[in-house]
């Protein structure tokens, strides 16, 4: 029952985030190994959403190490630990908690031994800024100690770009990049682990920038972020999008261009607002103003129409159907539905 309830909730996220993106490109599905231990290891844009997005594309079924301090209650921590998530203590969370992570290695290393996946941010924090930020040194920790537990085991890195187009914008489209899998014990030298942290870090850096945007230059980034959106680049091909940042001035400054709908796009756009005014001013005067950071806007605006929506078509189904009948309830439904996909896949 456990797992067919694990099952319905990613399939109906994954409907969800198909519903939600007008496009969801994966590549490198191939490169995931199959029944074999796993880390994966994402750059981090936009919180929950980098989550769900590998979650359910990777072909895999990973736990994911979350940030303890979302542990608080005990209704999540049972929550959570059902959606296979381990907590991990930072350096914020304070030195005594630190302790805690040996634990935490030991049940990866446990994990990787049943030749499971296990997902986590390299950053070790989320930022909305396209570039690949330090990594930190905790997921080589965790790969090092479950190498020394497990010698005869091959433990494989996944390196995966996350791409957006808008990354806080709606509608929004994204691309996920699965890279050749590393095998991490090759990389592991008991006699000089400091050298051994260095190499995995560079060359999981190095893999990311590649496979995500990368604006290096973080004192010029307003001026090279500004000229990639005048250029109109896509977003969701960083290999391409990485080539033209070598070659633009980061020095010229560019002014916004916001770009003009044509006329059925403005008629589109007013259409999508009529049929779904109640929702858009539950979204803006009350969940939006919610959000505290730019990175949770995708987040929260997900999880609100992932909730909303199904108790809106019910309503509205309930209305039409008591003042004409079912048959005409159940066309409005579909109607609206096809129209909002439609909308999504097409802006």
């Amino acid at each position: 029952m456990k797992n067919i309830g694990y099952q319905l909730l990613k399939n109906w996220i994954k409907t969800g985030l198909y519903f939600y993106y007008g496009k969801i490109q994966v590549s490198g599905l191939e490169n995931v190994p199959k029944g074999k231990p796993v880390l994966f290891l994402p750059n981090h844009q936009s919180a929950l959403l980098d989550v769900l997005l590998i979650g359910v594309n990777c072909n895999r079924k990973p736990f994911f190490l979350t940030r303890s301090d979302v542990f608080t209650k005990p209704t999540l921590k049972k929550f959570f630990a059902y959606l296979r998530m381990i907590p991990i203590y930072r350096i914020r969370d304070g030195r005594e908690a630190l302790k805690n992570n040996q634990a935490v290695f030991d049940q990866c290393a446990e994990i990787f031994g049943n030749g499971h996946a296990i997902l986590m941010f390299p950053e070790a924090n989320h930022n909305i800024k396209r570039r690949v930020r330090p990594l930190s040194k905790g997921f080589t920790r965790i790969l090092f100690n479950a190498v020394e537990q497990l010698p005869d085991t091959e433990i494989h890195i996944v390196p995966v770009g996350l791409n957006y187009k808008s990354n806080s914008g709606f509608p929004d489209r994204m691309a996920i990049y699965f890279d050749k899998s590393i095998v991490v014990n090759t990389m592991y030298d008991a006699n000089d682990v400091q050298g051994s942290v260095n190499r995995v870090k560079g060359m999981v850096s190095d893999r990311l920038k590649t496979l995500t945007t990368h604006i290096a230059d973080e004192k010029q980034y307003d001026n090279i972020s500004g000229q990639l959106n005048a250029l109109d680049v896509d977003f969701l091909n960083p290999f391409e999008t990485n080539k033209v940042i070598e070659t633009i001035d980061p020095t010229k400054s560019v002014n916004p261009v916001k770009k003009k709908k044509g006329f059925f796009g403005v008629v589109g756009n007013a259409i999508f607002t009529v049929l779904n005014f109640p929702l858009l001013l539950l979204w803006r005067k009350w969940a939006r103003p919610k959000v505290w950071e730019p990175e949770f806007m995708g987040t929260l605006r997900f999880g609100f129409a992932l909730l909303a929506y199904p108790v809106y078509y019910a309503l509205l189904f309930t209305v039409i159907a008591l003042l004409c009948n079912g048959i005409v309830g159940l066309g409005a439904i579909v109607f609206l539905f096809l129209y909002n996909w439609l909308y999504v896949r097409t802006n």
